[in-house]
This record gives structure tokens, C-alpha cells and sequence, in this order.
């Protein structure tokens, strides 16, 4: 059994930070559930490129306003209660009009040693 609190992780070497958003690590590869899940907040008014074409990605809206908008589809507004996968490893853009926060969880489970390439992309990290 893993019990876990956000307190836990603020502050450690799983909570990530980029220019525009935070990442904190909940659960990851080495827990051994078969997936990552993070608490991620997205800065307001920011604009992120991401392509996870290794990974297949989960979000759960639980804050703010936003939204994505898969390169050849529409734009889709994200707000609380908003869930979308990203199960054609579509590379998208995500807008946060206001901060974002979302629940993500990870196929395969992140490392915690990720960071977004020239690409957006996570590399496919075996360690």
C-alpha cells in the first residue's frame, strides 16, 4: 500500500519546475503500479508545446481555465471537471487563461527524471 500527501513531495526532487508549469510526482516508475500520476499546475497565461509520443497521457482538470488544442483539430476548452487522454500521442498546444491544475497520470510511468525536449516530448526513460 502507498499513502502519500502533496506536503510529501512539495520541496523534494518531485516537484519539477519549468517556465510554465509544476510538476509535483506523486507516484512513479519505481513505486511499480504500472503508472506515473502527477498534481500539475499550469502558469496563467502561458502557452506550452507538448508532444508525449512515448507516453500516453490522462488529465483531470481540478482548477482554472484553459485549453488544448491538438495540432490539426479544433481547440477544446479545459475547466474543472474537464478530462481529455491523449491516447493518439497527439502533440498539442496547452493554453492556461487562468492557473491550471490538473491530475496526469502516465503509460508508461514516468521516471521522475523527465523534462520536455526541443520537441515537447518526455524521452522514454528506462532508469
Amino acid at each position: 500500500m502507498i499513502v502519500k500527501h502533496l506536503e510529501d513531495v512539495i520541496g523534494t526532487k518531485d516537484d519539477v519546475s519549468a517556465a510554465t508549469w509544476i510538476s509535483r510526482r506523486l507516484i512513479l516508475k519505481k513505486d511499480g503500479v504500472g503508472f506515473s500520476l502527477n498534481d500539475t499546475i499550469i502558469k496563467p497565461g502561458t502557452e506550452t508545446l507538448i508532444w508525449y509520443k512515448h507516453h500516453i497521457e490522462a488529465v483531470y482538470c481540478i482548477e482554472g481555465e484553459g485549453e488544448i488544442h491538438p495540432e490539426g483539430h479544433r481547440a477544446y476548452p479545459i475547466r474543472p471537471g474537464t478530462l481529455y487522454v491523449l491516447d493518439g500521442h497527439e502533440k498539442h498546444y496547452l493554453r492556461a487563461k487562468s492557473q491550471l491544475r490538473m491530475v496526469c497520470v502516465f503509460t508508461p510511468p514516468l521516471t521522475g527524471a523527465e523534462v520536455h525536449d526541443e520537441e515537447g516530448a518526455y524521452p522514454l526513460v528506462e532508469a
